[in-house]
């Protein structure tokens, strides 16, 4: 298979669907790869990087989508990218798509096969290419949170970790799955008085347990979740629900509740946001204020640390590409009913059924998609 990458062109997005390493596996097992020319510049692998692990560089973006039969990204294509996409061709990359009725409308009339990141299974019932982007996200967050919260950011002038004979700052994370268990990981090591919600027992369970007495947790109903905004310095929101666009939990009505330049930092963005308040930002603005508070909503949070993500992303999304290239896609999704999962659009129809509710499509099962001829 002719299987091709291209530099994301999403602000400050420096990461790449394959390092020199992926490439080097997948022209070992018999591919041709091509990658435009200065991809991989934010990781620090340069061109002559690729053609040492067997990669042809090509000019531009253009050239490597009208030769790929498959292209592998990061981010979900842009609508300049998505023009260039053809019926058949194969696109492997988040696309968060529930949030996003013109990339939908895009890809639906592209008739490509795109096979999103985001809605891959496990055995576990996780989402495995999903996870180290969340573990990122949610290590970040914090960063960020405390650099908003200083006083030149618009914040509180709290230092999270307070000082000996001054209090720590407050930090309320709303859901303990991967983002949130980083999130709270960060802000403990920070020496911070963080509190976990969630609305599942058994989350809660094994995050006291985890964390013992460093971190509190509470079960999410909208008391517990009024007072824990309401008394927070930083609240992250760490809230995930697959596919679909995320619920909004924090209501503007809590914003005057809370104090002055406190910050709410909304990893949950790339699905829409779990804040009412919440739009997506950029590196170059990462914040805005409402009613007083600091907003940090910025879709591609892991794009600023892009060499570490782009390894992680790799070593989980590399297997599933390595098997498409080789069976191609309907035998490798047919043959792993997980990956099937992460079919969203094939032949112009919506076969995630999330993003068919959330967005008015109808639903095509993706079984018909690997099942046809």
């Amino acid at each position: 298979m002719i299987v091709g990458t291209t530099k994301e062109i999403k602000n400050h997005e420096y990461r790449v669907g394959l390092t020199p390493e992926s490439v080097f596996e997948l022209v070992g097992q018999g591919n041709e790869v091509i990658v435009e020319a200065g991809a991989g510049l934010g990781i620090g692998a340069t061109d002559e990087t690729y053609v040492e692990a067997g990669a042809e560089i090509l000019s531009s973006a253009a050239d490597v989508f009208a030769k790929a039969e498959m292209i592998v990204k990061v981010k979900e294509p842009q609508a300049v990218e998505r023009a260039m996409l053809r019926e058949g061709q194969i696109l492997y990359t988040y696309l968060h798509l529930a949030p996003d009725p013109e990339q939908t409308k895009d890809l639906v009339k592209s008739g490509a096969i795109c096979i999103a990141y985001e809605t891959v299974t496990d055995d576990a019932g996780t989402l495995p290419l999903l996870k180290p982007m969340s573990q990122v996200a949610g290590r970040m967050s914090i960063q960020a949170g405390a650099t908003a919260l200083e006083k030149a950011h618009g914040g509180r002038g709290v230092l999270l970790g307070g000082v000996p004979g001054v209090a720590p700052g407050k930090v309320a994370v709303i859901g303990g799955g991967v983002v949130g268990l980083n999130a709270a990981q960060m802000a403990v090591g920070l020496g911070a008085d963080v509190t976990i919600l969630d609305r599942n027992p058994d989350a809660l369970e094994r995050l006291g347990n985890y964390f013992e007495a460093r971190a509190k947790t509470r079960f999410s109903n909208r008391a517990n979740l009024a007072e824990c905004v309401a008394e927070a310095d930083l609240v992250v929101g760490a809230v995930l629900v697959p596919g679909a666009a995320a619920p909004k939990l924090v209501s503007r009505e809590m914003l005057a509740t809370m104090k002055p330049g406190a910050v709410l930092a909304d990893v949950a963005i790339d699905q829409g946001g779990c804040f009412e308040t919440s739009k997506a930002t950029t590196h170059d603005d990462p914040t805005y204020m409402v009613d007083g508070i600091v907003h940090y909503c910025v879709a591609n949070m892991p794009g600023a640390v892009a060499r570490t993500s782009t390894y992680a992303l790799n070593n989980v999304t590399l297997p599933h590409a390595l098997r498409i290239a080789k069976k191609g896609w309907k035998d490798a999704l047919r043959d792993d009913p997980h990956l099937e999962n992460g079919l969203n659009v094939w032949n112009g129809k919506i076969t995630c059924k999330p993003v068919a509710d959330d967005l008015g499509y109808d639903y095509t099962p993706a079984s018909e998609a690997v099942g046809s001829l």
